[in-house]
């Protein structure tokens, strides 16, 4: 495992441009599988889980054409079903949790596939039955061998359908409406997730030849096509990199401009760290963020504490909310923070209470954080990154802390942030890599 040495106190100043958005990139490159054309993405993030599955789609006999920095043209029209049932196949599947969207694609045009239960963050509990109960409604046989842990799903020809899906899976969301565009007749899908990343999964499709109404609604309503073609497609900047940076700067910035960042597909993201009281300032799509010496938590308008909680979106992104709790152990206040999607997701806050850190954990997902207003640092220590957004957030305490911390397993933070320790060299910070 490799290991971050960051020396914290040394302000970052400059300007950082945001990289593709990581869930947009698994869900369009396993949609480029729908169709025998060229589909040419742009903006994709050169980091570990988009590598892996863009190495995975090669080894399924896709052509994948490099163009150039983030830019890549996948060409679907001989893919290897034998390869789909080897071990090697499901071994990897099992470490990367893009995998379970190859699902959708595969089911829709070839009627068929097998998947090995996918890996990921250990965050807690991520089921997947909203996946195959969505595939199931389109008129898929659905088997799990728990013993092997193998899914296989198979249809001779999938048809559209109502359907209330339990939870607002992004994910499973996404796996839908990939096996729907192919189906035959209409498929209206209600509770579906319409996160911007969602959107933009309906606008390649569309672009593709499919056809999606209701986009950046709940309810989407897909009518079923022959086939798609191919298409070109821009991916968003990542907005959980964009909050990502917006901590940053308000711990430890001396002015930071975060460029281009699509503030319309940022949703509740400024108006949550602006509630600890982070100020920030829009420059066109550009934003800057001032220093602060302090940043007080609001309260409500009652008076009641201040709660943040996650939730589907237009709620706010459970991906942010490790941040926003580091970026509260220096604000001016106190705040609630309610985990309610990831049961695992706020033990990584030990590692902030030996940093010196003031959090009240109530229970796996409810945590208390009471702010020190800047007048007692963290202090820096060796830790271990468990997930990629808790790895972001210790990478951020230290930061800010007082002496040098090292924070291991940064293989993690790998999985989502490209480049991260070069781009914050190049801001200021003081932090190496070691192998």
């Amino acid at each position: 495992m490799s290991a971050f040495i960051i020396e914290g106190g040394h302000r970052l100043q400059g300007e950082i441009h945001p990289q593709g958005a990581k869930n947009e990139a698994l869900q369009v490159i396993c949609a480029t599988l729908l169709t025998d054309g060229d589909v040419r993405l742009t903006n994709i993030p050169d980091i570990l889980d988009v590598n892996n599955l863009i190495q995975l789609l090669r080894d399924m006999n896709v052509k994948v054409t490099h163009n150039g920095s983030g830019d890549f043209t996948f060409n679907a029209a001989n893919v290897n079903l034998d390869y789909l049932h080897s071990q090697e196949f499901l071994q990897r599947c099992t470490r990367l949790r893009g995998s379970v969207l190859l699902v959708g694609p595969l089911l829709a045009r070839f009627g068929r596939a097998t998947l090995s239960k996918p890996g990921g963050d250990k965050i807690g509990r991520r089921r997947l039955d909203t996946h195959f109960f969505g595939m199931q409604k389109l008129g898929a046989k659905f088997r799990y061998d728990n013993e092997e842990g193998i899914f296989e799903i198979a249809a001779d020809r999938l048809h559209g359908t109502y359907m209330l899906l339990d939870e607002a899976s992004v994910t499973g969301t996404a796996n839908i409406i990939m096996a729907a565009v192919l189906a035959e007749g209409t498929t209206t899908i209600y509770n579906a997730a319409c996160e911007p990343y969602i959107q933009q999964l309906c606008h390649l499709l569309n672009a593709m030849g499919a056809q999606i109404s209701g986009i950046a609604s709940n309810l989407l309503t897909i009518v079923g096509v022959e086939s798609l073609h191919g298409a070109e497609h821009t991916i968003l900047p990542d907005m959980i990199e964009i909050g990502s940076f917006i901590g940053m700067a308000a711990m430890c910035g001396d002015g930071l401009t975060i460029k281009n960042v699509s503030y319309k597909d940022l949703g509740i993201i400024p108006d949550a760290f602006a509630r600890l009281g982070v100020k920030m300032e829009l420059r066109g799509d550009d934003l800057f963020i001032p220093r602060h010496e302090h940043y007080e938590i609001e309260s409500f308008i009652d008076g009641s504490f201040m709660t943040l909680a996650d939730a589907p979106w237009p709620g706010l992104t459970p991906d942010l909310l490790s941040v926003l709790i580091v970026v509260a152990t220096q604000a001016k206040g106190s705040v609630l923070f309610h985990q309610k999607m990831f049961e695992s997701r706020l033990f990584f806050v030990d590692n902030l209470i030996e940093m010196g850190a003031q959090i009240i954990l109530c229970d796996p997902h409810r945590a208390v954080v009471v702010g020190h207003d800047n007048e007692i640092r963290l202090r820096g220590r060796r830790m271990v990154s468990p997930d990629i957004r808790a790895g972001i957030a210790m990478l951020i305490a230290a930061m800010s802390a007082e002496g040098v911390s090292r924070i291991e397993n940064v293989e993690q933070i790998d999985r989502g942030y490209q480049h991260i320790e070069e781009r914050l060299r190049s801001l200021g910070v003081k932090i190496h890599r070691e192998p």
